[in-house]
């Protein structure tokens, strides 16, 4: 699944995300949602979100 929509992303998700500083290399990051950060049902570049370790990013791929 993409992390284009919401409604796929909740809490507790193990999902990997750019950071805004890696965007122009589209290196990935690792991580478990705290936090959305998005409030409208889709985006295109991926919803934002917080990881518990606190780094914030959009939402490239949602890690089964």
């Amino acid at each position: 699944m993409d992390g284009k929509t919401r409604k796929n992303i909740r809490a507790g998700l193990k999902v990997a995300i750019i950071l805004k500083k890696d965007q122009r290399t589209g290196a990935l990051t690792e991580g478990v949602v705290a936090d959305l950060l998005t409030n409208s049902p889709t985006h295109p570049h991926g919803i934002k979100v917080r990881l518990t370790d606190g780094q914030v990013g959009r939402v490239h791929q949602i890690i089964e």
